[in-house]
């Protein structure tokens, strides 16, 4: 099929070469339509189910280092394989869509397609999977090492910043306050008003 060739393609440029051959057996499995999109703040992918395609799409960030990329295909389709199997009335991250996500990424844990640094945390994340693995911190901060883009090497994450220490984020720029678990008080230096921003936000020190 035409897209099966499109989509060889395109995971041969964004994936690790040992992940690849795997990637696409997953797709002949469960066919589903395929692209990348310019990167998005609020997440690295994307899975959507519509009752009247046959076909689903899932979409990913191009900007994504080769890692956290297959990280990320793994877990969108993981939601494809848990609502062909159980149908779409189960939870988007509960424990149907965790099974099938460790199942699916056991093969990739030990087949080298990770570097050594990153097995640690990404063996404990796959312990109990979250929504995001932008939410596992220490997961977030080992795979920021493989970033592509130069402008990604000059940000930080926030929780490496000491309170008080300026930033900015999305243009705007922050002074850092007090931490509240998963999240830190910052306040706005143009208006002076307060937001909780998360702990892994990647920001640029000023």
């Amino acid at each position: 099929m035409v897209i099966s060739e499109k989509l060889s393609s395109i995971l041969t440029k964004h994936l690790p070469n040992q992940a690849v051959e795997y990637c696409i057996k997953l797709w002949h499995q469960e066919p589903f339509n395929f692209k990348t999109t310019a990167s998005r703040k609020s997440k690295l992918g994307d899975f959507r189910y519509r009752r009247d395609q046959t076909h689903q799409t899932i979409t990913l960030n191009g900007d994504l280092n080769p890692y956290q990329f297959l990280l990320t295909y793994i877990h969108e389709v993981a939601h494809l394989h848990a609502f062909l199997r159980f149908g779409i009335e189960i939870p988007p991250h509960g424990k149907e869509w965790k099974s099938t996500f460790q199942q699916l990424m056991f093969p990739l844990l030990s087949n080298g397609a990770f570097p050594v640094d990153l097995s640690i945390p990404l063996r404990k994340h796959m312990k109990n999977p979250k929504a995001s693995s932008a939410a596992d911190l220490f997961l977030m901060k080992e795979m920021s090492k493989y970033d592509l883009h130069d402008v990604a090497k000059q940000e930080v994450f926030l929780s490496d910043l000491v309170p008080g220490k300026r930033f900015l984020l999305s243009g705007r720029e922050f002074e850092k306050g007090e931490t509240r678990r998963t999240r830190v008080i910052c306040l706005e230096v143009k208006s002076g008003k307060k937001f909780l921003v998360a702990q892994m936000a990647k920001v640029k020190p000023v």
